[in-house]
């Protein structure tokens, strides 16, 4: 048995996952944006070890769920799954003063992993659209360019599979990969999209228990249990040591050096 926590999991992906991880005996504990939503999500779960509540779109509030999770902890693995989508109008983070695809997306999962004691396996969900993100390091935050909220959200998968690759290169010991979901009918994804939902939470949940043949992989993108290229950018070492440099400064939280 596996202990899992998985982000963003009161709906989408991340509820599938953690049905699937709950129906092969795993101990998942979930994670909504409120306490509300965090009941909801144990009723749409039956059988959770739990649920955390926190704000991703606020750095105290990711802080909070971070220690949240040491203390309901440790885990084997954290599927980093919440993040919000492309029709996003830009909007600040009324805390912090971020771009919120950003902060949710990518400061969030950068803090969580700082700051949680880390796994044996870590699962960052990025998406097919990371081949059309660019590293705009220069305005992360979208206060020059005129708003656009597809290459928002492709600049975030980008930036979430730069994250995982840093983090496998950085934490040898910790299996770090990224998971491309395919194209699935979520609120994000829109009820018109093609892919197998269920397929798209399996990869992420058969990488977070890690036993199975195929699974001791770090540093990879994958796509319905299968190694994909991912965009070279992602694994740019010197990007990715801009992103780890950007997300310190607006965290003022370090990687640690080693798991």
């Amino acid at each position: 048995m596996s202990t899992i926590l998985i982000t963003g999991s009161a709906d989408g992906l991340g509820l599938l996952a953690a049905r699937q991880l709950i129906a092969g005996g795993h101990a998942v504990t979930l994670h909504a944006r409120g306490e509300a939503r965090a009941a909801e999500a144990l009723a749409a779960a039956p059988g959770a070890a739990g649920a955390l509540a926190g704000d991703l779109a606020s750095i105290s509030e990711t802080r909070e769920l971070a220690a949240a999770a040491n203390a309901a902890g440790p885990f084997d693995a954290v599927i980093h799954n919440a993040g919000i989508g492309y029709r996003e109008s830009r909007r600040t983070a009324t805390e912090d003063g971020l771009e919120r695809v950003f902060q949710i997306n990518v400061l969030a999962p950068y803090l969580l992993t700082a700051l949680i004691a880390p796994p044996q396996r870590l699962v960052y969900l990025s998406s097919g659209l990371h081949t059309s993100g660019r590293p705009e390091f220069h305005d992360l935050q979208w206060e020059r360019r005129r708003w656009d909220g597809l290459q928002a959200y492709s600049d975030s998968k980008l930036y979430d599979a730069m994250l995982a690759f840093a983090v496998a290169r950085r934490w040898p010991q910790v299996r770090s990969n990224a998971v491309d979901p395919g194209w699935v009918a979520t609120k994000m994804g829109g009820a018109g999209a093609p892919d197998d939902a269920e397929l798209g939470a399996d990869t992420q949940a058969w990488l977070a228990v890690g036993d199975a043949p195929g699974t001791d992989l770090s540093g990879t993108l994958l796509y319905h249990r299968r190694q994909r290229a991912a965009a070279p950018a992602a694994h740019d070492v010197a990007l990715q040591d801009n992103l780890l440099a950007a997300c310190e400064r607006l965290t003022e939280v370090p990687l640690p050096a080693a798991a």
